[in-house]
């Protein structure tokens, strides 16, 4: 095998055309072969002499897309001092931007005896490692474009690549559950007609299958479990696992592009697959342990968790830095992709111990010219102390808005006390963010995602129902804020299936006329249910796939969905950029940008607020003073909407309000009603909304420039 120097940088293995460079950086290594598969199997292993800043590396002449290799890095294996380097075992590279095959959870890939932790495993693991493989990096992108779509103007859909598509009738059976199942005319053309900008992909990141649940029948379904942060999952390509994943990945981005729809990716750099100290050896640990987890301070054998996986990256190490860094800047430039939703996010603000805004991390995107410029959303919390940060997160981030979703729910099962929180959900969350200048686009708003019930399973169950899992019902969290609507599960009472069915047009309504950025779960519009479980990220399997056999309710629901989404597009009073102002002293009714209305028609006083029995209330939303400038910067006039929330559990009748509101109005949403409403209506008249319904109004007698 010929050997030339080759250079530091770039990490990874980049092939020029001509052949490979690889680089790998380990600080405690004594010693690193780089170890080239072929096809049969047999090894071919080439010492990297050359070291840089603890980065060794070597250019191979002729060697190119399709080589599978690892390394194998000799050092000290001495798990008191936090080192557990042991050539025995083939590690995958940090760097890898394609991965060939899948952790089988065979013992060869423990790095140390299981009769004897302290002591390193001599059996080799070359026949069950995952294998890097080196890939090309052309792709024709035939002037793909990103559609770089307002914040405010973003209506987002969590997905799963396979859960999306793995039963969708439309798609030729290889191409189900895959990236280019998702790429698809019949999936995109879903999306688009449902009108939503963009898609938030579960992680697809190469992950692991734990052993644990492989030996319980049952696997990694969501994927939260990374071991290559530049390798496209290969489980999701129909085309294989020596690199065309990564050509598979990139079409499905230019497809998603091409239909306007922009792609985020949930992205897991708090952890990896490797776990706690009981865990395989498979990259990092083997690689240096110390430098890329945070050891416990008196006891690096073991590892600060905050995660509850195991284990967490060492956010103060500038190569664990860099590491991220450098994936982020190439799934943008590379692969295409329009931002990031990140997965326990407080946990990358623990440059220390304690949650820090201003950490490195932070300090790092916030200068990135690549990074800085996309979509960067924060799953705001972690399992360790203090970790719950909701609108604590700098000002260039979005946050998953937790407490929307939780007041929201409250709300519509008509808990005591609920109203005044509810009200400033709705508005877009100022008291979580205005105070630091940001705008209400830094809420994600969401009433269900992947964790938790599906919006069905919401409005069906009150318990959780989880004994598929394995785990004795233990898993997942006990209070949902769900209510069932008067029998747990499966119901073929006709009162109550129409209760469930307002109730998830309650919900859906309420999402998409909130200030903020809404974000629908995946198959939420087709009545998607789980049957009560609500942690299914072991089940693989018709119980979390989508069901696309649609009936007459699944179907009215979808398009009930279509008409919200498109209602919501089409006027910017329900898609501010800015927060409201409050109502000025003296201003006359009606002049205000928002107005809340008590069911008589008269504004709501502070005693009205504190009533902890009020589940009824309406919102003036002024069109003619929403003052928002269009691209040009000309203020923009809309049409004013009068929104009638009741969650009571008896009809309540709204009187419309003074003329200075609006003289006529017209219904252009009801919740008690799955087909479109045309009732009209004028001032002093009085609306009779039932039981747990919503109705929108749109004024008729103003004008719109």
């Amino acid at each position: 095998m010929q050997k030339w120097t080759g250079h530091p940088f770039p990490l990874g293995a980049h092939y020029d055309g001509a052949g490979t460079n690889f680089a790998l950086f380990s600080e405690v290594a004594e010693k690193v072969e780089l170890a080239l598969i072929d096809d049969s199997g047999r090894e071919e292993r080439v010492t990297l002499d050359e070291v840089d800043g603890f980065i060794r590396h070597a250019y191979l002449p002729g060697v190119g897309p399709g080589q599978r290799y690892g390394f194998r890095v000799h050092g000290p294996y001495d798990p008191a001092r936090g080192h557990r380097c042991n050539p025995a075992k083939l590690l995958l590279d940090p760097y890898a931007k394609a991965v060939d095959g899948q952790a089988d959870g065979d013992p060869s890939l423990l790095g140390y005896r299981p009769e004897a932790p302290e002591l390193p495993s001599t059996t080799d693991n070359l026949k069950h490692a995952m294998l890097s493989v080196v890939v090309d990096p052309a792709f024709d992108w035939e002037g793909d474009r990103q559609p770089k779509r307002p914040y405010h103007e973003s209506v987002m859909y969590e997905a799963h690549v396979r859960g999306l598509t793995r039963l969708h009738p439309g798609l030729p059976e290889g191409l189900r559950g895959t990236y280019a199942g998702l790429a698809h005319p019949a999936v995109v053309e879903h999306l688009s007609g449902l009108g939503v900008t963009a898609v938030e992909l579960m992680p697809v990141h190469q992950f692991v299958q734990d052993g644990h649940l492989l030996d319980r029948g049952l696997s990694n379904y969501w994927g939260y479990n990374t071991i290559g942060f530049f390798a496209p999952h290969n489980g999701y390509a129909s085309a294989g696992g020596r690199g065309g994943q990564v050509q598979e990945f990139k079409a499905m981005v230019k497809a998603l592009h091409a239909a306007g729809i922009e792609v985020i990716l949930d992205v897991v750099y708090n952890h990896t697959a490797e776990g706690n100290h009981m865990g395989p050896t498979l990259s990092f640990r083997g690689i240096d342990n110390a430098s890329y987890y945070r050891l416990v301070d008196d006891d690096p054998a073991h590892y600060f968790d905050t995660t509850g996986t195991g284990n967490s990256l060492l956010m103060r190490h500038p190569h664990v830095l860099q590491l991220i860094m450098d994936s982020l800047r190439y799934w943008v430039t590379e692969m295409h992709v329009d931002g990031f939703r990140f997965d326990l996010a407080a946990t990358l603000a623990r440059q220390f111990h304690e949650v820090d805004r201003l950490s490195a991390f932070f300090d790092l995107v916030q200068q990135d010219p690549v990074v800085s410029r996309v979509k960067l959303i924060a799953e705001p919390w972690d399992v360790g102390d203090g970790g719950y940060q909701v609108g604590n997160f700098p000002p260039l981030w979005s946050e998953w808005n937790g407490k929307y979703r939780d007041s929201v729910r409250d709300f519509w099962r008509a808990q005591d006390g609920t109203l005044p929180e509810f009200a400033s959900r709705l508005t877009g969350s100022s008291d979580l963010y205005q105070g630091d200048f940001r705008r209400p686009r830094a809420g994600v708003n969401f009433v269900t995602a992947h964790d938790g019930f599906t919006l069905r399973d919401l409005v069906s169950y009150n318990d959780k129902h989880n004994e598929a899992n394995g785990e004795e019902n233990q898993d997942g969290e006990s209070h949902n804020r769900s209510w069932n609507c008067g029998a747990e599960g499966e119901s073929d009472d006709p009162e109550i299936l129409a209760l469930r069915a307002r109730q998830q047009r309650n919900l859906l309504t309420t999402l998409l006329i909130s200030q903020g950025v809404p974000m629908i779960s995946h198959g939420d519009e087709l009545g998607r249910t789980q049957h009560g479980n609500n942690n299914a990220y072991c089940q693989d399997n018709e119980t979390s796939w989508t069901d696309w056999n649609l009936g007459a309710e699944q179907r009215e629901l979808l398009d009930f969905t279509r008409r919200l989404i498109a209602l919501r597009r089409d006027h910017p009073v329900l898609r501010r950029r800015r927060f409201f102002l409050g109502h000025a002293a003296g201003a006359a009714p009606g002049t205000a940008e928002l107005t809340w209305l008590r069911p008589d028609g008269r504004e709501m006083a502070d005693a009205d607020w504190r009533r902890g029995d009020a589940h009824a209330v309406a919102v003036h939303l002024n069109g003619d003073a929403i003052a928002e400038p269009d691209a040009h910067g000309n203020a923009v006039r809309d049409d004013s909407f009068l929104v009638l929330l009741n969650a009571h559990w008896e009809p309540v009748a709204f009187t419309l309000p003074a003329a200075a509101y609006g003289k006529r109005w017209r219904a252009v949403v009801d919740t008690a009603a799955g087909s479109e409403p045309s009732a009209a209506f004028s001032t002093g008249e009085t609306v009779k909304v039932t039981a747990r319904a919503t109705v929108v109004l749109i004024r008729e007698d103003g004008e719109r420039s």
